[in-house]
């Protein structure tokens, strides 16, 4: 069981570093004026404040 919620979360840390880099190069993309759909960014930071939300919840950590 201990095997599988580390499994889990390192999943969770590598669509986190995914988001991340996503959300660098739509910034990139945002200042370079080749980003027609700005709403991206926003939803790029809200999945990763969810991953980061579910992966402070598996580990039970108070303050994430």
């Amino acid at each position: 069981m201990n095997k599988r919620i580390n499994q889990d979360n390192k999943k969770i840390q590598e669509d986190i570093l995914n988001f991340k880099k996503t959300l660098l190069n739509l910034s990139f993309q945002k200042f370079s004026g080749q980003l027609e759909k700005t709403s991206q960014i926003r939803k790029a930071k809200k999945e990763i404040a969810r991953l980061k939300t579910k992966l402070s919840i598996k580990n039970g950590d108070k303050n994430a």
